[in-house]
């Protein structure tokens, strides 16, 4: 990304924002949630009012003294995700920052904004199928599950700008709006872009989506659509060359410490400057549509004398999906070092014998899904029964060669949430019949059951996954990973329970894995399969304790143990404590302030490989951090929220000879995390 784009966009963002300010004199209420059970939202005219449905609404009739409707000047905005029939509506929290940064407070990364992460807590892949295997990005990733399909009655805008030590940056835009009452369509945009602390550790992620839901005026036909675009840019330094490096005197300035990769190939950070050397490249596009057609019993509700709403209740529906997929993963070294050949053999035991090294996977995937679907009683769309089938078809290319590959699979769920909202039920399983990935398969149920309303909601869940090893664990990838022969399909079988209850804030729940044939990398290059069975105990508790009026504590706290000697190495305990002062001042603005303390016990983390983009286990090496510590001062004024962190203030020192923030922790080794680090978040809502 270059000066002329930034330039361009902030001119573009300042005036959305003079635009949108002198036209914002709305105020963000309450939202109009539809009748309990229903499953139907609130119905709205041409001018985006919420149409009275019940006796108590119509009895002003058109009555000239009638009470203002706060709706005229209000907006009501709800959303979906995917593939879900829950009405959801917007968070506008401040005092877990974690709600509107990409990271999860679970997972760590390599020591800045944008590199690879992976999670603290336990976290196979539970999908079966088609899989290319790169994964320590996914959470930086826009994806079609997490698509939300929204409806609103105005239109809603939402910008954010964060700015962070050694000019990290990230800007998020959010903007939805109904182009008429039937026809919705979102636009959001991400960019992610950090030098980092260290030399070769600057990022560049850029992700869109553009979704949109259409149903026709007579309720029968309703089409979704999705596309998004992933294009993330990271340079990767191998780690430094030497721990004992951070406690010299000389290198004070983190960026000048030698690194196993590119040792000494930009001693300037430069935001700007979004070019790799060295690291990974990797890019990705997804077009979805899903159309459908529902058989069903049409009805009206007269409103008034002059108005008639036109209701449906689908009975059957049958429904298409498409999913067109772009990926290409690649890892450059155009670094031309004097010492390159001598480092890659001393740090990660390898010879190269070029003077760059390019390695390059590269898929098209068209996936079509045909789906039947049965809603037993007409006022409940919550309760279906669904089978379907599909053909996926893959089209590999490698720089070697070009390869073709398919699969054949079908389907089935069903799904009751009572509507009574006592009982919810799921089951949901797929099968592959035929192809690239035949005899894989997910069966998977639960069953939520609210107990009484002191106790609240316990949730027991089912679910058991074979699945095929990722495609970066056969021999046709470029990628340099050192196969022998193939390998058996995974099985993880996974139990789980829980119990939340909403009024006391505090949730219980426990997992408990079962694993066969568990895939791993165990060095930088080499993969290995294990040829036991082990399982894995997971425990965890969260609670919000209200001090005082003022002062709250929330707490998570988690144990996970391995039994079986498998080759994982798992933190044994991990825990996320937030203290703060929450109240209002001054009666509109809203704020948090407050201490933020992360901490897992000792344990031999992961190393990283950078060639294949994989964390892999290694036993030599023990990692034990001090506690991560926080300070934050969050505050909302009606439609404008900040956020201002002093992070990992922990790491505060003399190491090096004079106080600073020079004791680092590590989250893999060689890879120290940040020293301290400033963050100024603005989230700012707009409504037309």
């Amino acid at each position: 990304m270059n000066r002329n784009f930034l330039y361009r966009f902030f001119l573009i963002a300042i005036a959305l924002l003079s635009l949108f300010a002198s036209s914002a004199q709305a105020q963000i209420n309450r939202p109009i949630r539809p009748p309990i059970g229903s499953g139907t939202p609130p119905i709205y005219d041409a001018q985006g009012r919420v149409v009275p449905t019940t006796p108590s609404q119509n009895r002003a009739g058109g009555d000239s003294l009638k009470h203002r409707d706060n709706t005229d000047d209000s907006i009501t905005i709800y959303f979906r995700y995917f593939d879900s029939t829950r009405i959801r509506h917007l968070d506008s929290s401040i005092n877990d920052f974690t709600r509107r940064y990409p990271i999860p407070a679970q997972f760590v990364t390599l020591g800045n904004l944008g590199t690879a992460a992976r999670s603290l807590l336990f976290n196979p892949n539970l999908k079966p199928g088609f899989d290319p295997g790169f994964h320590a990005f996914d959470i930086y990733r826009f994806k079609v599950e997490d698509t939300r399909f929204f409806q609103t009655t105005r239109p809603f805008t939402e910008l954010g700008y964060m700015l962070g030590s050694q000019a990290e940056q990230m800007i998020n835009i959010i903007h939805t709006q109904n182009i008429k009452p039937n026809f919705n369509m979102a636009l959001q945009y991400r960019l992610i872009n950090s030098p980092g602390l260290f030399q070769n550790q600057n990022t560049s992620l850029n992700s869109y989506r553009v979704n949109g839901n259409y149903q026709s005026r007579n309720k029968r036909y309703s089409v979704y659509g999705v596309f998004l675009s992933n294009k993330f840019l990271a340079s990767e330094n191998g780690g430094i060359q030497r721990d004992t490096l951070l406690n010299d005197s000389r290198f004070t300035n983190r960026f000048v410490i030698p690194t196993r990769l590119s040792g000494d190939s930009n001693l300037l950070r430069n935001p700007f400057n979004t070019k790799v050397t060295t690291g990974n490249v990797y890019n990705e596009t997804v077009f979805f549509l899903r159309h459908q057609y529902d058989v069903g019993q049409s009805d009206s509700l007269i409103v008034n004398d002059s108005t008639v709403v036109r209701l449906f209740y689908p009975r059957i529906r049958f429904q298409h999906s498409l999913t067109v997929t772009g990926q290409q993963f690649e890892f450059r070294d155009l670094f031309l070092g004097t010492n390159k050949a001598l480092d890659y053999l001393r740090y990660f035991g390898t010879p190269i014998f070029n003077d760059t090294v390019t390695f390059r996977d590269k898929y098209r995937i068209i996936n079509n899904d045909f789906s039947i679907i049965s809603f037993p009683e007409k006022n409940n769309l919550n309760q279906f029964l669904k089978a379907g089938a599909g053909y996926e078809f893959i089209n590999a290319t490698f720089d070697y060669a070009r390869r073709k590959y398919h699969n054949i699979y079908v389907a089935g769920e069903y799904r009751n949430r009572t509507r009574n909202q006592k009982w919810d039920l799921e089951a949901i399983g797929k099968l592959y019949l035929n192809g690239l990935n035949n005899g894989d398969y997910s069966a998977q149920a639960s069953l939520k059951r609210e107990i009484s309303k002191k106790l609240g909601y316990l949730e027991l869940g089912f679910q058991n996954v074979n699945r095929s090893p990722s495609f970066l664990f056969r021999q046709e990838t470029t990628f340099p990973t050192t196969v022998s022969g193939s390998y058996n399909k995974e099985n993880i079988t996974k139990l789980s329970g829980s119990l939340n209850n909403d009024a006391l804030r505090f949730s219980l729940t426990g997992e408990y894995y079962l694993v066969s044939n568990y895939m791993y990398f165990d060095n930088f290059f080499s993969p290995a399969q294990t040829g036991t069975l082990f399982n894995i105990l997971h425990v965890s508790a969260k609670k919000q304790l209200k001090l005082t009026r003022v002062l709250n504590l929330f707490s998570e706290i988690h144990f996970q143990q391995a039994v079986g000697n498998p080759p994982l190495n798992l933190p044994l305990i991990y825990t996320n404590n937030r203290i703060s002062f929450d109240g209002v001042y001054y009666k509109n603005m809203h704020y948090s302030i407050g201490l933020e303390l992360r901490y897992n016990t000792p344990y031999k983390a992961d190393n990283y490989s950078p060639f294949i983009g994989q964390f892999f286990y290694q036993n030599q090496y023990t990692i034990s951090n001090r506690p991560e510590v926080t300070g934050f001062f969050n505050f909302r004024i009606k439609r404008f929220s900040a956020f201002i962190r002093a992070e990992n203030l922990n790491t505060f020192g003399t190491n090096t000879g004079s106080p600073g923030f020079t004791k680092h922790n590590y989250n893999a080794p060689f890879y120290p995390d940040r020293g301290f680090w400033f963050r100024l978040g603005v989230w700012w809502t707009f409504i037309n």
